[in-house]
């Protein structure tokens, strides 16, 4: 198994953000992680990445613990995007591209900035500050970031939330278009059932910190007798069943 997460749990004081929860992730797949706000999506996707300390439970990469291999192994195979963690608004674009090209080691680095920046159609505002950009520049610029260094594994937090429909089906499209042409092992943390329909190989739907159901969306919405993702995951977020 590429990606094995066994018994992961995250305590903030009192408060189960994420409760011994376990799946596994295919590789060159995409895994999407789907539930309402304050679910334990981004709490998951914090301690995959090793932003955030889990509680108990383990991470496995290729069947070894992820604490064991080498900051730099983990920076050249990961990246991530969120609309939730800025980059820094007083460079500007490109600045911001150059700089975590560096931190990724980056060979031909500016071939590599301008083949990106150039798909995510971010040329024309490379000069401008990033505090100064729109919510859909400021996601597409988080996106090239996130692809820099050609990962193998790309977590995606919310790539699309308070986007304008078309901003959102162009940063979709792309998602589709890289996976198709690239080896990419994708985990998607989402709340839009349109994404993860059309982006994802398959789900988990998460409540409160637990998985409550997980498979592929025509194997849910088959299960629950339902029309639609939508209505599945209705149905299983109103339950008041305990997990």
């Amino acid at each position: 198994m590429f990606i094995e997460i066994k018994k992961l749990s995250k305590f903030y004081n009192t408060s189960l953000a994420v409760n011994k929860i376990s799946f596994e992730v295919n590789k060159n797949k995409t895994l999407g992680l789907l539930g309402p706000n304050g679910c334990g999506k981004t709490t998951t996707i914090g301690m995959i990445l090793g932003l955030v300390s889990p509680s108990e439970g383990e991470i496995l990469l290729e069947n070894k613990n992820i604490n064991k291999f080498k900051r730099d192994e983990i920076l050249k195979r990961f990246n991530f995007a969120s609309p939730y963690v800025e980059l820094p608004k007083k460079l500007t674009v490109k600045q911001n591209l150059e700089i975590y090209g560096r931190l990724y080691g980056i060979e031909n680095l500016n071939f590599r900035i301008n083949e990106i920046s150039n798909d995510l159609e971010i040329k024309n505002f490379f000069n401008k500050k990033t505090g100064e950009l729109s919510s859909g520049q400021k996601n597409r610029v988080s996106l090239a970031k996130s692809l820099i260094n050609k990962p193998e594994i790309l977590l995606l937090d919310e790539p699309t939330a308070s986007l304008d429909p078309d901003i959102g089906d162009f940063i979709r499209s792309y998602i589709q278009d890289y996976k198709s042409k690239n080896k990419v092992t994708i985990l998607l943390a989402s709340h839009n059932m349109g994404e993860v329909e059309r982006l994802c190989d398959s789900i988990i739907m998460m409540k409160k910190g637990k998985i409550i159901d997980n498979g592929t969306c025509e194997e849910l919405i088959k299960k629950h007798g339902r029309n639609n993702l939508e209505e599945t995951f209705l149905k299983l977020a109103r339950s008041k069943d305990e997990f």
